[in-house]
């Protein structure tokens, strides 16, 4: 890894775009441009498909022991390790994020792709009991050419949820990163050809959702698609992939409550509400945008967290001592600050509410706090996708499941308390797929990753996510 790669990537060859557009990529902590990246269109789509679907039917991909495979995996995931510190640069140049979070990003990264490798030879299907005289047994199949189309919050980790487990599965791929940060996508398809992925496994095609994402997701010859992003981008996927009737899963929006009870350890519960919602500058599907208090330690919290908030100033991503970084493009910046003139107008802001320029450039937006929120307000019902935070008040457990459930998503929540029975009450009753007790924003691997209600369907990481990249047949044999 030494030239960023810009071209598209179809079939182990770097090709121009046959329309000849490409785009540029911006380094939001700078505002310079740092690559001109092709744009791949409908015929580019075309290429890519038959590519993957000539890949999956082709002896060099289909031969393939899935010990084999699991070993390709593997080595991919070496290869990646080897190169673990230039990735992680070029992950912050195009996504602004701090360096010590983009090294995070790239070993879980690592972690994954091992992670099934260790499958690939582990799906298995059943023998069945069936009544007469059959011997009745299923077979696990891969599902075929899979569509990876992902955000732009964690480029290459969150493209590995996808790729990595429908190739252990079995599938061709082409993935589709988001047009805001393409060149870590792009940098991995080079570490597949070196760790020995023959032509049409793996594809890349950078472009624009409403352009490259539409056409994969309506084109005949894709059997899947795994998407992670917005509820609206969601729905509209879901439109049109029925044409074709795709198979489809969705992580999609969130807007998590962190729920800290008066019995919690205090000042753990306001560091875990920090990192709640500020690691990552809150681009985060699962930040814990909703912190609920229970009122008689409201102020406490209120206050170490504004004192907290404040010496989280927005630095230099490659300053060491960063940790609140630019967001991903002028457009989010914009959208993040409009929700702030709306929280002025409805709540009390305490702390932040600005943006920044750091060394006279740059998309950053200050730490936010927003207490006496309540449903209703934009700032509590709608999704920011930046570091705002919005401070609710409750009294009593069933309140605060209450105010918890009282959003139309469900992807994640945080339960802060000393009380085993509590934490195990609230965690049944709150509707989301992840619910994390006296931590927040943790993942692994063999964990799986997904959401309730409007936060989607389907399971990312973990055995469960294998499930959406098989085919079970049953087959019957006359004894």
């Amino acid at each position: 890894m030494t030239d960023i790669k810009t071209d598209l990537f179809v079939a182990n060859e770097w090709r121009k775009p046959a329309g000849g557009e490409r785009f540029a990529v911006i380094n939001p902590a700078t505002e310079e441009a740092i690559a001109d990246v092709a744009l791949a269109g409908s015929s580019d789509v075309d290429a890519a498909v038959a590519a993957a679907r000539a890949g999956l039917e082709g002896e060099a991909w289909r031969g393939l022991s899935p010990r084999k495979r699991g070993a390709l995996l593997y080595r991919a995931g070496d290869l990646l390790e080897q190169n673990a510190e230039e990735m992680a640069k070029l992950e912050t140049q195009q996504n602004g994020k701090p360096f010590f979070e983009s090294k995070i990003d790239v070993a879980m990264t690592v972690e994954t792709l091992r992670y099934y490798a260790g499958w690939a030879d582990k799906l298995t299907g059943d023998t069945l009991p069936v009544d007469g005289p059959f011997f009745t047994y299923t077979l696990r199949e891969p599902v075929g050419v899979v569509a990876a189309i992902v955000p732009w919050n964690f480029p290459l980790n969150l493209a590995s949820w996808k790729f990595a487990p429908a190739l252990a599965a079995g599938c061709t791929v082409i993935l589709k990163p988001a047009s805001e940060t393409p060149l870590t996508a792009l940098a991995m398809a080079d570490i597949m050809v070196q760790a020995g992925f023959p032509p049409g496994a793996f594809n890349v095609l950078p472009g624009g959702g409403s352009s490259t994402g539409s056409s994969l997701v309506k084109h005949p010859g894709v059997d899947k698609i795994a998407f992670t992003g917005s509820t609206e981008v969601g729905k509209q996927i879901m439109r049109d992939a029925a044409g074709t009737v795709k198979r489809v899963t969705l992580e999609l929006g969130g807007k998590s409550p962190n729920i800290i009870f008066a019995d919690a350890d205090i000042p753990a519960a306001v560091r875990g509400a920090q990192n709640g919602i500020f690691y990552g500058k809150g681009e985060v599907c699962a930040a814990g945008s909703r912190l609920l208090v229970e009122r008689s330690v409201h102020d406490q919290v209120v206050s170490e967290l504004v004192t907290r908030s404040k010496k989280l100033s927005p630095g230099d991503p490659f300053d060491k001592n960063t940790r609140l970084g630019a967001v991903v493009s002028q457009r989010q910046q914009e959208t993040v600050l409009g929700y702030i003139e709306s929280g002025k107008r409805e709540a009390k802001l305490v702390a932040g509410g600005n943006a920044v320029k750091v060394n006279g450039k740059g998309y950053y937006v200050e730490a936010t706090v927003f207490d006496e929120a309540r449903p209703g307000m934009k700032i509590v019902d709608e999704e920011i996708f930046g570091p705002v935070l919005s401070v609710m008040t409750f009294d009593g457990v069933e309140e605060g499941i209450r105010l918890a459930n009282q959003t139309i998503y469900g992807l994640a929540a945080g339960i802060w308390t000393r009380d085993i029975k509590k934490a195990h009450t609230v965690a049944r009753a709150i509707r989301a797929g992840t619910v994390w007790i006296n931590t927040y924003n943790f993942y692994d691997s063999a964990a799986p990753f997904g959401g309730f209600k409007a936060s989607g369907f389907g399971r990312d990481l973990g055995r469960e996510a294998l499930e959406s990249y098989t085919e079970v047949k049953t087959v019957w044999v006359a004894l």
